[in-house]
Order: structure tokens, then C-alpha cells, then sequence
């Protein structure tokens, strides 16, 4: 009955054998274990140490006030887990969550092998989630980067990481689907969705193919009880190498501007504009004097890719845009009426807003906004309120947000402008969700 079981187990794995090369374990069954002896010892846990909000309050720093209401000297600490990817031995670069550490005073990293590491903070791009960290020590593992591109619906994958604090833990799946976006969960969103178990704490941990590559970094999960249910996305290794990239060389990701909107190309749309393919992202409007207007994109165009890329949709193109570092060259492939065109332009600036006043933003301590008037760049192309200025060291910079966003919601509520923002905010619960335009990119971002 034994060998029976361990036939039918071979026959059903044969293919997987034949193409990722299974070994056998000593009864002769497919094994990941060798793989995982490689791969474990460079996905480490991450312990976080956060502010209480008691430390934002300005009343709680009122020695009167925490004697009047038995309020202690010392605020409690508050504790966090995740896990993170040795990336770079040699030079101990942890990838892991920006939500996993964001807003932390202290980060640990603890190892397979038991060892606890102080980890310095190198950045972190709130718009992927993706946080860089380092640690100095000696004999570190390295988990190598797979080619995200490369993957396909079907393929096997390992998500490994430390769900709900309680140790390294590996789980098996497949990718379920590739491309996921429209989710609400982050700016940039490209996840690839996969059955693998991922549950709290596994943020920041691999994905990983049957080689043993990194393609993935655990990010978040879909579940009514906030448990897995089969439904968890990563982020792709190729986006997450660009961001680790840019956040080592400069400390962010430094995103510029285009100057142009799109929206998805709908089968309407297909009709009237004649395109051949239901793929690609359809120009709505050009911000005049912006590269986009310069390099002669119009309304209408279909742009169908970037630097020889194929753009599925409007979020595709703003995924890949997003990732281009800011004075770059771009060639685009566009489809205008039945004349295919090439345009090149160059990634500029984002614009920064001087010498306007704004309004504070209780809610938002440090922050100033102001209506959308005539005379700046996003009249025309945006409705909201516009932030002026974020006063450095207050609460409102460990936010995320930057000068010059455009806030057009607050948790799921439609907001045109200053009045309409300081009315949503007075009514609004937190965790607050910010919903916000930044250059040509749509962000969500989630301030507890």
C-alpha cells in the first residue's frame, strides 16, 4: 500500500521533476528540502519597536497633564514581527515591508542560525512597500533575484517567512495569477497572486521558484479573518530590484513626471480608435510643456510599450514609468489611429510648491494643503487639495506624504477640495486610508 502511495505521489510529480529536477529523498519521493537548506538561512525574522501614540500627542508631553490623569512617565512600547531577504551578503542589504517597519524606532533581525542584529534603516518607497535594511555581520546567506518576467500562471512556488511570530515556517502553491492590480493595497501594484499560505507576519518574506530564486517579496493577503484563505500577492522581483536599486543609491526612489493621464483600453474604446488588440494604455490628457506634450504624445494615442516592453494597461504603464529614475531616456512604442509611432522623451521633475501658505491640517499635524488655483501644474488635471509644506520632524512627514501630492480621498470618500478634506477628516475613523495623486501615479497610503 506504501509503495502504491509513493507511485501514484512520482507519477503525479513527474512533470515537476522533469523540469525543475527534483532529488529524491532516501525512499525515492520528490523532495524541496536540499533547495530550502540553501534558501532558509537568508530569510530572517524582523522584530519592530514603534512609538505608542501617546508619544504624538503634544498633551502627553505635558508633565501636569500625565500627573492629572496617572498618566506614566514612559509610554509603552509597542512590538511588531515580519520577516525580510538577505539580498547582498557581502554588503547585508535586507529587503522586507515598508509597513513592517514604518514608524519603527528599532529593528531586529534575527537569524536562522539564532544570531539578533541591530539594522540600520538605508529607505523605503511607501508606493511598492518595499523598505531596504543593513546589518553588519559575518557569514550571512544571500538569496539570489529569479526574473519575475519570466513566470507563468501554473508555475510552483515557496513562500517563506514568519507567519504570526512563531518561526520560520515554509508553505507551497502556485502563481494563481500574474499582473494583479486594482487592489487598493498599494501605489504601484503589479503582485503576482499565488495559493502559497501567507498569513500575518509573513510580510516581507520570499517567494521563491523551484530553483530557489527570489521572485517575490510576501506583501499582503486577501481574507475575511485576516488569515489565509489562498489568496496572497508579492511583489515582483523585478519591480523590487529597481526600488532596492534606486533606495541604495539615493535613500528613495526618485520618481519624475511625464505629464500625461490614461486609462485602460476597453473593448468601446478598441472600436473607435480601430486598435488591433485590446492591450495598452489610451492617452486621455497631455499637461502642456510637460515631456509627454514634448515628445508629441496626443490624446487618444495608444501607447503599447516602454524600452521594448509590452504595456498591458494604464496601471502597467504607470507601474513601469514609476520605476524609471528621474532625467532618463524613455522610448515608447505608440499606436496613433493605424500610424504606429516611436516618441522618446525624458523623465523630468516632479513639480515642488513654493511660497504657498496653505492650510493646516489638524489631523495631519505638519502638514499644509491648499486648493487646486489656476496657474499651477495639476489645475486641469486634478481635483483635490494640494500639499504645500510638511514641516520636517512632525508627525505628518513620518507619514509618507510629500509636498506636492493631491489628495482626491479619504477611506473610500471622494475629496475635491480644502474644505472638503477638512470636513472627511473630522469624520473619518482610523486607521485613515489617503488616497492621493503623485506626479502620474495614483498612491493609497495607510496612516494608523
Amino acid at each position: 500500500m506504501r509503495l502504491r502511495a509513493a507511485f501514484i505521489l512520482l507519477l503525479l510529480l513527474s512533470p515537476l521533476c522533469a523540469r525543475a529536477a527534483l532529488p529524491l529523498n532516501l525512499k525515492g519521493v520528490p523532495t524541496l528540502a536540499p533547495m530550502l537548506a540553501q534558501v532558509t538561512p537568508a530569510v530572517v525574522n524582523i522584530s519592530v519597536v514603534t512609538r505608542s501614540p501617546m508619544e504624538d500627542n503634544p498633551l502627553f508631553r505635558d508633565p501636569l497633564f500625565r500627573r492629572f490623569f496617572n498618566v506614566p512617565d514612559r509610554p509603552s512600547r509597542e512590538q511588531s514581527a515580519g520577516s525580510g531577504v538577505i539580498v547582498d551578503r557581502a554588503r547585508g542589504y535586507v529587503l522586507t515591508n515598508n509597513h513592517v517597519i514604518n514608524n519603527a524606532q528599532e529593528v531586529v533581525v534575527t537569524l536562522k542560525d539564532r544570531r539578533t542584529l541591530k539594522a540600520k534603516l538605508v529607505g523605503t518607497d511607501p508606493g511598492t512597500d518595499i523598505a531596504v535594511l543593513k546589518i553588519e555581520a559575518q557569514n550571512l546567506a544571500e538569496l539570489k533575484f529569479g526574473d519575475s518576467d519570466v513566470m507563468n500562471v501554473g508555475d510552483f512556488v515557496v513562500a517563506i517567512g514568519n507567519p504570526f511570530g512563531i518561526g520560520q515556517t515554509v508553505t507551497s502553491g502556485i502563481v494563481s495569477a500574474l499582473g494583479r492590480s486594482g487592489l487598493g493595497i498599494e501605489g504601484y501594484e503589479d503582485f503576482i497572486q499565488t495559493d502559497a499560505s501567507i498569513n500575518p507576519g509573513n510580510s516581507g518574506g520570499a517567494l521563491v521558484n523551484l530553483s530557489g530564486e527570489l521572485i517575490g517579496i510576501n506583501t499582503a493577503i486577501i481574507g475575511p479573518s485576516g488569515s489565509s484563505v489562498g489568496i496572497g500577492f508579492a511583489v515582483p522581483s523585478n519591480m523590487v530590484r529597481s526600488v532596492m536599486e534606486q533606495i541604495i543609491r539615493y535613500g528613495e526612489v526618485r520618481r519624475g513626471r511625464v505629464g500625461v493621464v490614461t486609462q485602460d483600453m476597453t473593448h468601446e474604446l478598441a472600436q473607435s480608435l480601430a486598435a488591433g488588440s485590446a492591450d495598452g494604455a489610451v492617452v486621455v490628457q497631455v499637461e502642456p510643456g510637460s515631456p509627454g506634450d514634448k515628445a508629441g504624445l496626443k490624446p487618444r494615442d495608444i501607447v503599447t510599450s516602454i524600452n521594448g516592453k509590452a504595456v498591458r494597461g494604464s496601471a502597467d504603464l504607470r507601474n513601469r514609468m514609476g520605476l524609471i529614475p528621474v532625467g532618463e531616456e524613455v522610448e515608447m512604442r505608440v499606436q496613433r489611429g493605424k500610424q504606429p509611432l516611436v516618441v522618446k522623451l525624458r523623465i523630468a521633475e516632479p513639480f515642488t510648491m513654493t511660497e504657498i501658505p496653505g492650510e493646516a491640517v489638524p489631523q495631519l499635524a505638519g502638514v499644509r494643503v491648499s486648493n487646486i488655483e489656476a496657474g499651477m501644474p495639476q489645475y486641469g488635471m486634478a481635483e483635490g487639495a494640494i500639499i504645500t509644506r510638511i514641516e520636517p520632524k512632525s508627525p505628518g512627514a513620518q507619514t509618507g506624504l510629500r509636498p506636492g501630492d493631491v489628495i482626491y480621498g479619504v477611506n473610500r470618500g471622494r475629496v475635491r477640495s480644502v474644505a472638503e478634506l477638512l470636513a472627511a477628516l473630522r469624520q473619518a475613523e482610523r486607521p485613515l486610508q489617503i488616497f492621493l495623486l503623485r506626479g502620474d501615479s495614483r498612491l493609497t497610503l495607510t496612516i494608523r
